[in-house]
């Protein structure tokens, strides 16, 4: 008998005796979780334990002031704390928590056409109300992983005996590069990953055990995927693409015992119906919004950017990419992750091999094979479409809604599959190696078997179980430890934001220089800590796209370059008028340029001389020299342009120094009194 032969033959009966059965593909394995308070209590500490690691992940969060510091108050995150905000400030003022006028006033903004996460932001309201939403970010970020990972936990105990093999296999998902990677940058809407594994949990229900009524658990599945719409949008229709897949692969095996199919079949039919019933009714009306509402997107999300490109590279699977310095320094500059970006789908050889080596062993076990063709076709989804050869994603990048997928995510399938793999393999190793070590020697009487074994034997299991989840884990874990505590950055307010904005009187539309359309977005994270205390020009996002800018298209792609840009800018004619139009066009009644030396570069402008000589002759006012910014008021109600010919306006601006009070309003001046235009 063969090594292989030894271990298939200590599998659990529940597992190995489906491979003798003509109904193989339902049979269910019904590992003993003990009593129902040594489950919570289970549960609980693996809870625990999942805090523990996070925060260590976030250490430089929770050793620091979890209120003003987190990984920026710039880039994407920048974004997401306003999304977090907003639902708290709308509850808390009776508003609609789905539409806002307070950014890209006056149009607004869609929260259910965006990444807007806005499940977590409600339910998290009252620590925004308490601590501001900054600390709701960081607790986002480091219950993302917590719960994700627990949701695997209460999906592989329904498998295993083993309850560290369950642990392991919720570590390494919740865990995984591609919810940490997605978090450094407030990405919840995919690193709050903890309804993909709840739903396997309800299929697994309605496919195979079949033990609750099949409404309930349907109803339950419905409001699981209600629940997803409101965390992330995107990683719904991946969730939807990849259950679909499973299904069609468990009907097309499961046509191959008719009679058994024909038993299940209705039960199964009843509890989709019924969870698909629950999403139509509760979703008609939400999905309508994102769809129709007002301030919806239509059409690519982001047009001129074909998405289906943005794939995973195969080898990045099992060999770590380099970081690019390149791209640090970009993220660095314009307000990303300050840190060193880290590749998403990286798996290690380690997983690989026990993969591989699990499926050979245990090759009885269809779990293992179902799971396996959904971590091979996600992966192969990931790839995203390529120009040169054909690749699955092609068939369905240009579809309506998918178009605007990012492949890469396609991971959110590939590490489910992978952690309940992890899982089943690791409890495997252990039952068959604790089997093996209980049974009497060759040789020795039978009730020498029944015996009291040395604790060597007795652990023999469990040491197995860790060796194999170890080999699978480290090199994943090593990789990640590089970067961990994750890096993080005190939120600096400029000082005008600081002391100045939270007492605004009136309704007030600022235009806010870095403007948050132009890749530098600390804006609305300056706006969310005011307490929302005034409506703004602009936002990040698919908002913030200039084919969607309208009539003050021109004045704002002016505005955008004033405010950053990696060229010297130069002015043309006809850009003062154009500016003009667009304050106007946007309603603005303030704008407002920070000038400090001592904010990080994603906050400064790129040349505030520009930027002022701009506004000035665009408003026809000099500003104000106020809290270390430069401020207009009453824009609203300006006098006409003061229209300087560009030759008068250019000297003028080159003639200022940055960072000196007395240049600038100089250089005010000059633009308001320099040679004007001919009629």
């Amino acid at each position: 008998m063969t090594t292989t032969d030894r271990l298939m033959a200590e599998l659990p009966p529940t597992a190995d005796s489906t491979a003798a059965s003509d109904d193989v593909l339902f049979e269910h394995p019904e590992p003993d979780a003990g009593p129902g308070s040594r489950r919570l209590l289970t549960l609980l500490l693996a809870a625990a334990a999942y805090l523990v690691v996070s925060v260590i992940v976030w250490w430089n969060v929770w050793s620091t002031h979890p209120t003003s510091t987190t990984t920026c108050g710039c880039g994407d995150t920048s974004l997401f704390t306003w999304f977090l905000e907003w639902p708290a400030y709308a509850i808390s003022h009776g508003l609609n928590p789905l539409y806002s006028t307070a950014m890209f006033h006056p149009s607004g903004v869609n929260l259910l056409a965006n990444t807007s996460e806005l499940a977590i932001g409600v339910v998290l309201a009252p620590v925004t109300w308490l601590l501001g939403p900054v600390a709701t970010l960081n607790v986002a970020v480091t219950l993302a992983p917590v719960l994700s990972a627990l949701a695997m936990f209460v999906l592989l105990r329904r498998w295993v005996s083993w309850a560290p093999a369950a642990f392991v296999g919720g570590l390494f998902y919740g865990f995984s590069p591609f919810i940490l990677v997605s978090l450094i940058d407030g990405h919840l809407m995919i690193g709050m990953a903890v309804v993909p594994p709840l739903v396997v949990l309800c299929l697994d229900e309605l496919l195979f055990r079949q033990r609750r009524r099949p409404v309930v658990t349907g109803v339950l599945l419905g409001l699981l995927l209600v629940l997803q719409f409101f965390i992330g949008t995107e990683v719904l229709v991946i969730m939807v693409i990849g259950a679909a897949i499973g299904i069609a692969l468990v009907v097309a095996y499961g046509v191959r015992q008719p009679e058994a199919f024909r038993r299940r079949a209705h039960y199964a039919t009843v509890g989709l119906a019924a969870g698909g019933i629950t999403a139509v009714v509760l979703l008609a009306y939400p999905v309508w919004f994102a769809l129709a509402g007002p301030a919806h997107t239509s059409g690519p999300v982001w047009p001129n950017i074909y998405l289906g490109y943005n794939g995973t590279v195969l080898k990045n699977f099992v060999l770590s990419p380099a970081a690019s310095t390149g791209f640090t320094t970009f993220a660095h500059r314009v307000g990303g992750y300050q840190g060193t970006t880290q590749s998403e789908p990286y798996l290690g050889f380690g997983v690989v091999a026990v993969l591989l080596g699990g499926m050979v062993v245990w090759r009885r076990d269809r779990r293992l094979w179902l799971f396996g063709a959904m971590t091979v076709g996600s992966v192969l989804l990931s790839l995203g479409a390529n120009p040169r050869h054909w690749l699955p994603w092609q068939t369905m990048a240009s579809l309506p809604l998918l178009e605007n997928i990012i492949p890469t995510r396609f991971l959110a399938i590939t590490y489910v599959a992978v952690a309940v793999m992890v899982g089943l393999i690791v409890d495997h190793t252990h039952a068959a190696v604790s089997r093996q070590t209980r049974a009497a020697p060759e040789g020795f009487p039978a009730h020498r078997a029944t015996g009291p074994w040395p604790p060597s034997r007795q652990w023999a299991g469990a040491v197995a179980g860790l060796i194999v989840a170890g080999l699978a884990f480290v090199p994943t874990a090593t990789y990640l430890a590089a970067s961990t505590p994750i890096t993080t950055q005190p939120v600096v307010l400029p000082t005008w934001f600081r002391t100045v904005a939270p007492h605004l009187d009136g309704h007030q539309v600022l235009l806010v220089f870095p403007v948050p359309y132009q890749l530098i977005e600390s804006a609305m994270t300056w706006q969310a800590v005011d307490g929302m205390r005034y409506s703004m020009v602009g936002g990040g996002g698919p908002g913030g796209v200039l084919a969607r800018a309208g009539k003050e298209r021109k004045g704002q792609a002016i505005i955008g370059k004033a405010s950053f840009s990696f060229s010297p800018q130069s002015i043309a004619p006809g850009d003062v008028s154009a500016i003009r139009q667009a304050l106007d066009g946007w309603g603005v009644t303030m704008v407002v340029i920070p000038d400090q030396s001592d904010l990080p570069a994603y906050d400064r402008v790129t040349s505030v001389p520009i930027a002022v000589g701009l506004i000035t002759a665009a408003t026809g006012e000099a500003p104000i020299r106020q809290a270390g910014a430069w401020v207009w008021t009453g824009v609203d109600h300006a006098g006409p342009s003061a229209s300087p010919t560009v030759a008068a306006l250019t000297q003028c601006v080159a003639g200022a120094v940055a960072g000196s009070v007395s240049s600038i309003a100089g250089e005010a001046s000059c633009a308001l009194t320099a040679a004007p235009m001919e009629p």
